[in-house]
């Protein structure tokens, strides 16, 4: 089963069942129906002193990654802890589903280019 934790850091209201809702058919597609994931909404200085200090760059953004397990292979019977997917409501707009999709293909191990790209037009409306 998929635990999905939602924090709202971020000051504004935001669709956490919506969120969780697209991470689950999200993963589930990618064949990742087990684990556990986070996912948290950030205002913007939280978002910049999180890109400066883990790429170093000094400006906030609009999705981070921070996988753990990702998709590797565990051992039998071991847990699987996905990672977090950091979104910052300031940045993106009302338009979240997108920077969510992008977030969890790079938990996944997914790299920026085409073969992503078809990934997430798979996964959004």
């Amino acid at each position: 089963m998929l635990e999905i934790e939602v924090s709202n850091r971020s000051g504004v209201a935001v669709d956490d069942e919506g969120a969780i809702e697209l991470a689950r058919d999200v993963l589930a597609a990618e064949g990742m129906a087990d684990g556990e994931l986070g996912i948290a909404f950030v205002d913007a200085k939280e978002m910049r002193a999180l890109k400066r200090e883990h790429l170093g760059i000094d400006e906030p953004t609009d999705v981070l990654s921070f996988p753990i397990d990702g998709a590797s292979p565990l051992p039998e019977g071991e847990p699987r802890a996905l990672g977090d997917v950091v979104l910052c409501p300031e940045v993106i707009g009302d338009e979240w589903h997108w920077p969510l999709v992008h977030g969890l293909l790079h938990l996944l191990g997914h790299e920026h280019g085409p073969a992503m790209e078809a990934r997430e037009r798979v996964h959004l409306p």
